[in-house]
This record gives structure tokens, sequence and C-alpha cells, in this order.
């Protein structure tokens, strides 16, 4: 089964990597960012301290006649409460993650050129898409989740409300020794799973202030043993935030600079459950710069 689910993430991301090129080049709309966030009580697994980290953002979402595309990368800069390889806790100065996110929706109402709408749903789609991350630290995490499913664009006024349901085979990267159940092999893959999303960005006026609400909620399913062979648990991750259009207010340019604060809530993460450092409560001070 293993080898399968191996066989479709390679053929899958291939056919993604191959089909985003004319997509992002053929846009009928887009919109990119470089965003900024920070936050002084993050969490990481086995670790029992609160860790301040700088994440420098990069977005880009554009849609063109049959769908649209999403991507994002964050630069996370831990402080010394994580450290990087090497490194001892409290010296040096902290871990750097790379975080690496794009999806493609191909919505079938505009393929097969009919209304697939029904209730407060205007579309369905199909979404799929992949994540990538590493992180420098001793476990040297390099993770490679792939996703595929359908999704139910919900018709607002104003913004969006996108809910998912995904497939997704999730390998990593163990690199302390020794690496539980896994053998002389430092990676793993898990056992196939599904994640339940939702993301959303709302537009909206208070008084004469331009402001939106946006973000994504993940719920994921358990996907087998980790690393030490121990039972993963299901997984929660929301993250969102609040924001103000401060260009439309201040230089009277709407939608090139927001500021506003966000929250960071996860639960189990990873997976991993009944130690420190696994759950996040993390609330935010968030900028974007649109052009």
């Amino acid at each position: 089964m293993k080898q399968i689910c191996k066989r479709v993430f390679t053929l899958s991301a291939l056919a993604l990597a191959v089909s985003a090129a004319p997509q992002l080049s053929a846009a009928t709309w887009s919109d990119t960012y470089i965003g900024y966030r920070f936050g002084t009580e993050f969490t990481e697994p086995s670790n029992d301290k609160d860790i301040t980290k700088h994440i420098l953002q990069f977005t880009h979402a554009s849609g063109y006649a049959y769908g649209q595309n999403f991507l994002n990368v964050d630069l996370l800069q831990s402080d010394e409460n994580d450290p990087a390889s090497g490194d001892v806790r409290g010296e040096g100065d902290g871990a750097t993650e790379a975080y690496l996110t794009y999806r493609h929706q191909l919505h079938l109402g505009k393929v097969f050129d009919t209304d697939m709408g029904f209730g407060p749903v205007k579309e369905v789609a199909v979404t799929a898409g992949f994540d990538l991350n590493t992180k420098n630290t001793d476990f040297a995490p390099r993770k490679q989740l792939l996703v595929v499913g359908p999704t139910l664009k919900f018709g607002l006024p104003k913004g969006f409300a996108d809910l998912s349901l995904f497939y997704a085979y999730e390998r990593n990267h163990c690199g302390i020794a020794p690496c539980g159940f896994t053998g002389n092999s430092n990676d793993i893959s898990f056992d196939p799973y599904y994640i339940v999303n939702l993301a959303w960005g709302v537009p909206f006026n208070a008084g004469p202030v331009p402001m939106k609400f946006q973000g994504f909620g993940n719920y994921n399913g358990a996907k087998g043993k980790d690393y030490f062979n121990a039972e993963t648990k299901p997984e929660v991750l929301v993250r969102t935030s609040l924001m103000v259009d401060v260009g439309a207010l201040a230089f009277d340019k709407n939608n090139t600079l927001w500021a506003g604060v966000g929250y960071e809530y996860w639960d189990n993460k990873f997976g991993n459950h009944g130690k420190p450092g696994v759950d996040t409560r993390a609330p935010t001070f968030q900028l974007e710069w649109h052009f």
C-alpha cells in the first residue's frame, strides 16, 4: 500500500509542477503580497519553553479560466529557545525553517460549462497540492505532503469561503538516532489520512475603517505511528487574523498596506500528544504589503 502511495505522490507532484506554469502565466486576476508575523508564545514538541518567532511570508493567489492557484512560502526564525542543530538551548541564534504550500483548484462548473451550485454553494472544485518544509534543528524535518480532494466554494457577497476534504499522504525525515521503528532509515512514510480544511477571507467595513477577517483551519486525522512507534492523534490547527487597510486610510491606496493582529491555535502538533510543546496558543502581530 505504501509503495502505491509513493507512486501516486511522485506522479501527482510531477503533474502539478507541469500544469502550474501555464496556469500562472494565463492569470485573469492575481493578488501577491509580502507579509510579516511576530509572536512570543509559539511552541515546539518536547520543548517546554515559549518561543519567539519572526516569520517572513510570500503569498500569491491567482485565477484563470478554469480555476485558481495559491502559493505561500513562510521563512520562520526562532529565538534561542528553539535551537538550531549544534546549538545549546538558551544560546545561539535559534532555528530557521522554510515552509512552502501550493494548492491548485479546478472549478468543475467552468470545466463542464454548467452550474454546479446548490444552496449556499456557488461552485464545486477539485483541489490538489503539496507542502514542503525543512528546518535546521537536530530533528531535521523534511516534510513532503500531497493532498487531493473536493472543495465546496461558498457564495459570499464579498470575499470567499472554501471547505475541502483532502486525502493526504505524508513523508518526513528524522535526523536523530535512533528513530524508533524505522530501522536503518531516517525517513518515514505515515499512514494516509484525511484533512478537513476551511479557508476564508472576508472584507468588511467597521464604520469608515476597511478591514478583513481571514484565515484557515485544519482538522487532520491520525496518521498511524510516529518515529518512536507511538500512535499519533488527530491534529487541529487554526491560524486567523483581523486586519486593517492602513494604506486606504493613510495613503488612499486600497489593498496595499495592511496591519492587524492574529492568533495561532494548534492542538497535537504534528500528531504528537502527551508531551510538552504540542499545544500552541500564540497571539501575533501581522503586516502585509500587496503589490
